[in-house]
C-alpha cells in the first residue's frame, strides 16, 4: 500500500497531468492518421522529452504508444484502411459491420476490448512486480549478456522467411553501435579520421532516418486513396455490454497479449493471430469470422492492447528492449541517468509502479475521449499524404539538428532515411537495425564486464539463471533449424509433386493427341473408303 501511495505522490504534479492527456489524446490522432503511426510520432518527439523529467517524457511516450492502437482501429474499421500496422486484423471483422449498417457498434466493441485488454496487462503487471523485484537481483552481467543475445536472436529468428536479412540487419546495427569511441580504453573506432563519427553515429539520428524520414518519403510519392465515410448510427457504449458477452475470449485474448509482449522480438502480430484462431476454433459460430464477427474483434483488438505494457517488463527489469519502441524509450532512461533493470527494480520500485499507474489512467482518458469525440475524430483520416509528408520531414530534421546543433546530423539522418525508405520499398524489417544498436552496446559492456571472471567457456554458465538462458537460447536456435528444414523438405515435395501433376498433365496430353489422332486417322480413311468405292461404281 505504501507503495502505490508513493506511486501515486510521483503522479501528482500538473506537468505529469498535462502529458497524460497529451499521450492520451496526441496517440489517438497520429493512430487514426493512415501511414503515420506511433514509431514515426514517437521518433520526431524523442528529442523534446530529453527536456523533461523522466516520468514526463515517458508518460508522453507511453500514452502515444497505447492509444494510437485505440485511434488506429477508426479507419480500418469505416474505410478498411488500418491506422496502424497492427490494426490491419480489426479491417477483417470490423468493416464488414460497417457494410452491413453497424459502424457504431464496430466501434463500441473496438474502444471496449481495447479497454480492457489495457486495463487487464497493467494490472497484471502490478500484481507480478513484486516478484520481478526478486528475480532481478539474480542477474549480473553474464545473465544480462545472455538476455540481450537470447532477445536478439528472437528478433531475428520472429521475422520468418527473412531471418538471414535480419540477421544481418541486425549485425550492421551492432556494427553501427561501435563507431566512435570505444567505452573501456577510448580509443576511435571505425572513424577514418572524419570528426563527425567521434562521438558515435546518434541512436535517435538513425531512429528519425529509418522511420520518420522514410515514411516521409513514401508519403510524398504516394497518391492519396478516395475516402468515403459512413455515418455513425446507434450508440457507442453498446459495446460494453457486447464485451460482457464474451469473457473468456476477451480474457484469454488479453493473456496472449501479455506473454506476447514480455516475449522480446514477437509484439503484437503474433498476439493477436494466436488469438484470433483461439477465438475461431472455439467459437460456436466459426463461419462469422471475416464476415463481421464480434468475437473475432474483440480478440484481435484485445490482444494488441494488452502488448504495450507487457512490451515494458523486459526494457525495465533487464534494461533489454524488445522492439524498436522500447529502444527509443530506453534512450529517455538514459539521458536522465536512469539504468533500467535489476537496480530500477530494487531501488526505484515506486518509480515502476508509477508508470504502470500511468498506464492505467491512460487507458481511462483514451476510452472517455473516444466515446465522446469518434464523430469528430473521423474526419483526420481526410489529411492528404503530401501534406503529412511535408510535415514530418521538417519536424524530424529539426529534431535531428536540436540533438547536437549538427548539420552532419542531418545529413546521417537523410542518408538512413533513403535506406530506410529502400527496406520500405523491398519490405525488409528495419527493426533489427535498431535493435543491433541498442542490445549491441548493451552487450559488449556486460561482455567485457563478465570476461573478468571467467576463465574457460563453461564458467560463462555456470550459475541457474545463466545455464537457464544459454538452454533457452540453444532451444531456440535448435527450433529455428529444424523448422527451416522441414520448411526446405516441404519446399522440395510441393516442387516434386508439381513436376509429377506436370508430367502426369503431359502424359494425358500425349494420350489424348495420340487418341484423336488414331480415331482422325480412322474417319479418314473410312471417307477415302466410301470415295474409293463411289468412284468404282462410276467407272
Amino acid at each position: 500500500m505504501d507503495l502505490i501511495l508513493s506511486a501515486l505522490d510521483i503522479l501528482m504534479r500538473w506537468d505529469v497531468a498535462l502529458a497524460l492527456l497529451a499521450g492520451s489524446v496526441g496517440g489517438v490522432l497520429i493512430g487514426a492518421i493512415p501511414g503515420v503511426g506511433p514509431a514515426v510520432a514517437i521518433a520526431i518527439l524523442l528529442p523534446a522529452t530529453f527536456s523533461m523529467d523522466p516520468i514526463v517524457g515517458l508518460t508522453v511516450l507511453l500514452g502515444i504508444y497505447g492509444s494510437s492502437m485505440y485511434g488506429g482501429a477508426i479507419p480500418a474499421i469505416l474505410i478498411n484502411t488500418p491506422g496502424t500496422a497492427v490494426n490491419a486484423l480489426t479491417t477483417y471483422d470490423g468493416y464488414p459491420m460497417t457494410a452491413r449498417g453497424e459502424p457504431r457498434r464496430a466501434l463500441s466493441l473496438a474502444y471496449s476490448a481495447s479497454f480492457f485488454g489495457g486495463v487487464f496487462s497493467v494490472l497484471c503487471l502490478i500484481l507480478f512486480a513484486p516478484v520481478l523485484a526478486r528475480i532481478a537481483p539474480l542477474f549480473g552481467a553474464r545473465e544480462i549478456f545472455l538476455a540481450a543475445l537470447l532477445g536478439l536472436i528472437l528478433v531475428v529468428v520472429a521475422h520468418r522467411g527473412q531471418a538471414l536479412i535480419a540477421g544481418a540487419l541486425a549485425c550492421f546495427g551492432i556494427f553501427l553501435n561501435t563507431i566512435g569511441m570505444e567505452p573501456v580504453k577510448y580509443t576511435q573506432r571505425y572513424t577514418f579520421g572524419v570528426d563527425a563519427l567521434g562521438s558515435g553515429v546518434n541512436l535517435i539520428v538513425v531512429v528519425l532516418g529509418l522511420f520518420a524520414i522514410s515514411q516521409a518519403f513514401f508519403l510524398l510519392i504516394e497518391e492519396d486513396e478516395k475516402i468515403r465515410l459512413t455515418k455513425l448510427r446507434g450508440g457507442l457504449f453498446q459495446g460494453l455490454r457486447e464485451l460482457a458477452r464474451h469473457p473468456r475470449v476477451a480474457s484469454v485474448s488479453a493473456g496472449f497479449g501479455v506473454i506476447m509482449g514480455m516475449i522480446p522480438g514477437v509484439g503484437e502480430f503474433t498476439a493477436q493471430f494466436m488469438s484470433y484462431t483461439y477465438a475461431q476454433k472455439t467459437s460456436k459460430r466459426p463461419q462469422d469470422f471475416g464476415q463481421g464477427s464480434s468475437e473475432g474483434l474483440i480478440a484481435a483488438e484485445t490482444a494488441n492492447n494488452a502488448v504495450p505494457a507487457a512490451a515494458m517488463v523486459p526494457l525495465l527489469a533487464l534494461g533489454i528492449p524488445g522492439e524498436a519502441l522500447t529502444a527509443m524509450m530506453l534512450s529517455v532512461f538514459y539521458v536522465h541517468n536512469v539504468v533500467p533493470g535489476p537496480a530500477l527494480f530494487q531501488n526505484q520500485m515506486d518509480f515502476v509502479v508509477a508508470l504502470y499507474i500511468a498506464l492505467l489512467i491512460l487507458n481511462v482518458l483514451v476510452l472517455i475521449f473516444l466515446l465522446a469525440a469518434t464523430r469528430s475524430l473521423i474526419q483526420v483520416v481526410r489529411i492528404p499524404n503530401r501534406f503529412l509528408g511535408v510535415a514530418i520531414l521538417t519536424l524530424s530534421f529539426v529534431g535531428v539538428y536540436s540533438l547536437r546543433n549538427s548539420a552532419s546530423d542531418c545529413v546521417i539522418a537523410a542518408g538512413f532515411g533513403l535506406f530506410g525508405f529502400v527496406l520500405k520499398r523491398l519490405q525488409l524489417p528495419a527493426v533489427p537495425i535498431i535493435l543491433g544498436m541498442v542490445l549491441g552496446g548493451i552487450m559488449e559492456v556486460k561482455l567485457r564486464a563478465s570476461m573478468a571472471r571467467v576463465r574457460t567457456p563453461f564458467d560463462f554458465i555456470d550459475r541457474p539463471v545463466a545455464f537457464i538462458l544459454f538452454s533457452i537460447i540453444v532451444i531456440v536456435l535448435v527450433t529455428h533449424i529444424l523448422r527451416i528444414r522441414r520448411d526446405m523438405a516441404d519446399l522440395k515435395e510441393a516442387e516434386w509433386q508439381t513436376k509429377t501433376s506436370s508430367t502426369r498433365f503431359a502424359a494425358l496430353l500425349l494420350r489424348r493427341r495420340t487418341s484423336f489422332l488414331k480415331e482422325h486417322g480412322r474417319r479418314v480413311r473410312a471417307r477415302h473408303a466410301r470415295l474409293l468405292r463411289r468412284l468404282t461404281d462410276l467407272f
